[in-house]
């Protein structure tokens, strides 16, 4: 694995040349007074480094003659690693992570602008930790100062974040084998939540099934908050308390996925709790999974990363003129969004260390970057009658029979060669799977 990292940190040496890049790891979050949630690791630093512990800066420096790769950690401290757990320390840091120096996190000031200094330009992403903001922003303007004498220093910052959408775009061999862990595991925890569900129980007893099997399976948990939304709740895309108890004729929409060394699943399925469509959710039911079926055609090699989501949307706006939900011309209807009102978010997103993945969707121009191999990215068209839906000027009431109906189908998708790979198959979604 050290070889992976290092690889991954030249992919980044080669890109800026003479400059000097500085990352940051994430900060230890505070909930409540002293109680804090558990460590997530910055994408990009973990990333680079596989350095999973707060309190902890890496410099890429390619021009550096002796040091290349330097960290900077909290050194070993036993009363304190008592009370929050083991630290890896300077020296162990050296040989386990690669790097060709290591100080102590209190020593930044002292050494990080020997590392800049020599440095044609700084590339750093300011993030959410604004005393580092400030103490490179600080270095900078004193390198900037000195530069009429020595002739050498960054002469411009740059955003490291920017960087590493470009590299993180592609998928590595190692990051796919964690995303189809995580998506077996995912897979397993939804296949038992249609078994399990019945009229009767509540949305946080299937919640809690399945964040049982993430644990249980190896993951470290939740992607994201798990949605478990039955009846109107589908209805709300971020729905997340959990708390009804399902009821004969709803549908229940889960979304939910789990992580695995940081790698995400992100899998939703609809269906009906008491194993029998009625015929208004069969109707929709059908044209979201058309739909999505027509979107996942469109994601291939080479092609824009906008089409899969104008597929979808094409195909349900057709749909909804068809069931008299939208009245109009479809191209006239895209075109002023009146397809918002029951299809209101995008088809999908890239996926891998964050759930909404690195990944730059457009160039300088504003056309759309096609798809490349190793991409993954999550295939996701929905419909939600809201039962508070006021028609927009033009549009026609709708009936009762259709309000309060919220349907979703979303899978994970790799970029193939030879076109894709649907990577969240073992969940089935035929209309006739999700019925008993």
């Amino acid at each position: 694995m050290v070889d992976l990292y290092a690889q991954r940190r030249q992919r980044v040496m080669d890109l800026i040349g003479g400059g000097t890049a500085v990352f940051a790891s994430a900060p230890t979050a505070v909930m409540h007074n002293d109680v804090e949630h558990p460590f997530r690791q910055d994408s990009n630093f973990y990333y680079l480094t596989g350095f999973n512990e707060p309190g902890a800066v890496a410099v890429l420096a390619p021009h550096h003659e002796e040091h290349r790769f330097v960290l900077f950690v909290r050194p070993k401290d036993l009363e304190k690693e008592i009370w929050s757990g083991y630290r890896v320390g300077v020296e162990q840091a050296k040989e386990r992570y690669g790097a060709d120096e290591v100080y102590p996190i209190a020593e930044l000031d002292e050494h990080l602008p020997k590392y800049l200094e020599k440095a044609d330009r700084l590339y750093y992403h300011f993030g959410h930790d604004q005393r580092l903001n400030d103490r490179m922003l600080r270095y900078w303007q004193r390198l900037l100062a000195t530069y009429p004498k020595r002739g050498t220093g960054p002469v411009a910052i740059e955003d490291a974040g920017l960087l590493m959408q470009t590299l993180r775009r592609v998928k590595d061999s190692t990051e796919l084998e964690r995303l189809r862990r995580a998506i077996a595991i995912a897979a397993k925890a939804h296949n038992h939540a249609r078994d399990i569900a019945a009229p009767g129980r509540y949305e946080y007893e299937i919640q809690a099934e399945m964040e049982h099997i993430f644990r249980l399976e190896g993951a470290m948990g939740t992607a994201y908050p798990s949605i478990v939304a039955s009846g109107e709740n589908a209805c709300i895309l971020h729905y997340i308390e959990n708390n009804r108890q399902m009821q004969a004729g709803d549908l229940l929409l889960i979304d939910a996925g789990c992580a695995y060394d940081y790698y995400n699943a992100d899998i939703t399925r609809t269906f009906p709790v008491g194993g029998q469509f009625t015929a208004e959710q069969r109707i929709l039911y059908e044209l979201v999974l058309e739909a999505q079926l027509k979107a996942i055609a469109a994601v291939q090699p080479g092609a824009p990363f906008n089409e899969f989501h104008d597929a979808a949307t094409r195909t349900l706006t057709e749909g909804m003129v068809e069931l008299g939900l939208l009245v109009g011309d479809v191209d006239t209807l895209i075109e002023e969004k009146k397809h918002k009102a029951f299809f209101m978010h995008g088809t999908g997103h890239f996926l891998g260390l964050d759930v909404h993945d690195a990944g730059i969707l457009r160039n300088p121009d504003k056309t759309w970057k096609p798809f490349e191999v190793g991409n993954v990215v999550t295939v996701e068209p929905g419909i939600y009658i809201s039962p508070h839906y006021e028609p927009a000027e033009g549009q026609p009431q709708i009936e009762d029979r259709w309000r309060g109906i919220g349907i979703r189908i979303e899978d994970d998708v790799l970029v193939t060669e030879a076109g894709c790979e649907v990577l969240t198959a073992a969940v089935p979604k035929d209309l006739s799977a999700m019925e008993r």
